[in-house]
Formats: structure tokens, sequence, C-alpha cells
């Protein structure tokens, strides 16, 4: 996901003025004039409107792109009422098409070298999922199920997740006895339901220590066991199998670049008449351009694949059996998490601080704009070694 101000120009640094009055006042200009593509007015009365509190706000965000708008708005150069509609309008009108020189270097990043490499790929679960599993506890459901809810027949965060894993339960077809593989497992929401409602065990893993830690105590007296571990390195030699394997919300950590080595894991790690069930976030197109933002703030070297890329990288691994679509769920899922968040911030207020909140509401409300201008999507993908006889069983 990219958010880009430029207006369609590429520069290498920010524009030296002149005249800072002339200048702040030609950045409000040029920026009101792209915002207005979107619908969207500087200092206006709508509640998707920005109110700038900085003046120097609009000739950073022109600049920086992505970067600075995101910034900009954790030191509190402008505000917004509705940044969920904010965004959306902005994906709407396309005004992400536009590139600054700060995606280009990233993109370039991405391309040439492999940012979530076996040593790189620990950094999220510091900097993202250690970030305190009291927040999380009070944002998330009672399993803490951190991916997007099912919601077709639910009207509450509870009973979305609940359908949620129990769909990926169903889909995989969960027989008791059987074992299951969660890769990049959280903390154990989906081993945590299966266990309990169709009596299998299982093994999760994950990259985030304080998710183990507090996973372990959590669910301890369950058939389930956590092992911190990048996938490259588990099961190596193949000897370790599995009836099922899932991965819910792992996968755009990967990386295009290790995308072969995550299905080669899986493969040797599943059983010749077994099920693996990605459920991830995609683009709509294949476009490895990484957010400088997000990258900074949110997740690491995260990169949302497409479905051209899932396909080519499952090619001559797995059989695509069913392929599934509920991203617009993914919006109601952000904004039910931005309620509790709202609702539990003060007791974390002095913990934090408020840069930390405006950077965590600016994320989720941010993604919840996207997933509702359907410009990312949310796919849940059935894979059979070989193919399943007579076909795969389509749940809903």
């Amino acid at each position: 996901m990219d958010l880009d101000f430029d207006n369609g120009s590429t520069r290498k640094t920010a524009p030296q003025p002149t005249t800072p009055s002339g200048t702040k006042a030609s950045a409000i200009g040029t920026l009101g004039n792209l915002l207005g593509r979107a619908g969207i007015r500087i200092n206006g009365d709508a509640p998707w409107d920005i109110q700038i509190k900085d003046e120097r706000a609009p000739t950073r965000i022109l600049a920086q792109g992505s970067l600075g708008l995101g910034e900009s708005y954790m030191d509190g150069w402008w505000d917004c009422a509705s940044l969920d509609i904010f965004f959306e309008r902005i994906f709407q009108a396309n005004l992400t098409e536009h590139v600054t020189a700060k995606d280009i270097v990233q993109t370039l990043k991405a391309r040439l070298l492999n940012l979530q490499n076996s040593r790189r790929s620990w950094q999220v679960g510091k900097a993202h999922y250690d970030v305190g599993n009291d927040l999380f506890s009070a944002m998330l459901d009672s399993r803490l199920t951190y991916s997007c809810g099912y919601w077709r027949e639910a009207d509450n965060l509870e009973d979305a997740q609940a359908a949620k894993l129990d769909l990926v339960c169903r889909k995989l077809g969960l027989q008791p006895g059987m074992r299951l593989l969660d890769i990049g497992c959280g903390w154990g929401s989906l081993m945590q339901f299966a266990a309990e409602n169709y009596g299998v065990s299982c093994v999760g893993l994950t990259i985030s220590k304080e998710q183990a830690e507090f996973a372990r105590q959590k669910l301890s007296g369950l058939p389930v066991e956590f092992r911190l571990a990048d996938y490259r390195s588990f099961n190596v030699d193949g000897q370790e199998k599995f009836d099922r394997i899932a991965s819910i919300g792992m996968f755009e950590h990967v990386g295009h670049k290790n995308y072969g080595a995550f299905f080669d894991t899986s493969k040797r790690s599943l059983v010749a008449d077994g099920l693996f069930l990605l459920h991830t976030i995609g683009r709509k197109r294949t476009r490895n351009v990484i957010d400088p933002w997000f990258d900074r703030y949110i997740f690491p070297n995260g990169e949302l694949p497409s479905l051209n890329e899932i396909s080519t990288s499952v090619d001559g691994r797995f059989v695509i059996e069913d392929v599934h679509n509920f991203g617009a769920d993914y919006d109601k899922t952000l904004m039910a998490w931005h309620v509790r968040f709202e609702a539990a911030w003060p007791q974390f207020a002095s913990k934090y601080g408020e840069r930390f909140y405006r950077m965590w509401r600016y994320y989720l409300l941010c993604m919840a704009g996207c997933f509702r201008a359907r410009q990312i999507q949310l796919w849940q993908t059935v894979l059979s070694p070989s193919g399943v006889p007579g076909g795969h069983l389509r749940h809903s």
C-alpha cells in the first residue's frame, strides 16, 4: 500500500523556499488542488477534510509523500475527524499513483535486496508484535486473533473472529487426532480454536518472543506447542509431517524473494493427501512498491503479494483448490479494533505517549479506508500437494 502525494513528480530533496510565505502559500495551494481530486478540502468542515495545525505540513507532505503525510500527522501538524473516510477517498481517487523519490528508493531496495532474509525476518516481531501484549489484549478479541474476521453472519468482533477460525477449520476438513501446523501462529488463536472444537494437536511457529511466552501460559493444558523459529529453519529434513497446515496473516512478511522457500517448507511438512490454507492480505496487481511510512513504523520489511505472485510460486508445488476473497470484511475488523483501542487508550496513555497514539490510530484507520476502497484484498487460498480426488468442497 503506497500513499504518495507528490503530484506526479519525483524529487530527491525537499524544495528550498526563496521566501517562506510564498513557498508555504504555494504548497498549500498545490496540496489543496491535489486533495481536491478526492473531494477533500484543507480546513474544510466535512469530517474527511484535513485541518492544518502547522503551516509546514503541506511542504513536508508534498516533498516526502507517504512518509511525510504519516509523520506530520504523528507530530500533530494536521488533523482529520474521520481518517478512515479521508483515506477511502484518497484511494478511490487513485491519488496513490503518484511516486516520490523515497518510494523509488524503497522499491529498488525491495527488488534488489532480500529485505526478509532469515536475519531481518525477526525485526517485525520486535518492532510490532512485541509492542505489548496488554495493548493487543485490549484491542483484539478474547483469543487475540490479529487477522481479518468473517462478518457474513456476525455483528460483533468476537463472533466474526470465531466464524473466521471455524471457516478455516472447515476448509481444512479438520478431524479429531489430526496434527495441524500453524506457520506464523501469533498468540495461537487458530490452534486454540482447533484444539478445543476439532480435537486436533497443533504446532505453531512464531518470530515473536513476547507472543510465544504469553501464549504458552494462556493456552497451557491444551495440546498446542509454540516454537520460536523462522519458517526456513523449520523441518529442514522433512521428517516431521502434518495432516494440515495453515498460515494466517503471516505471508505479508515473507517477501517475493522468499515465496519459493516458504512453499517448499509447507510442502515438505505436509502429508501427501493433506491440505494447506493460506490466508493473506494482497494487492490487486503485481507491483513491488513498498510504503515507507508503514515500513518504518508498523511492519518493517512487509510486502503484499499479488494473486499472480502466489499462483506462480505454487506452480509445481501445489494444486490451487480454492480462492476466497473477503477483503471487504477487513474494513469492519479494523474499525472494530479501532473502537476497542480508543476505549482502552486512557489506561495506556502514560506508557505509550501521544505520538504512539496518533501513529496507531493512523495505521488502523488508513488500513480500514484502503480495504473499504477495495485497493487491497484478503484471500484465503486452499492448496493440496497433488489435487483432491473429486475436488475440494467449498465452504463459506
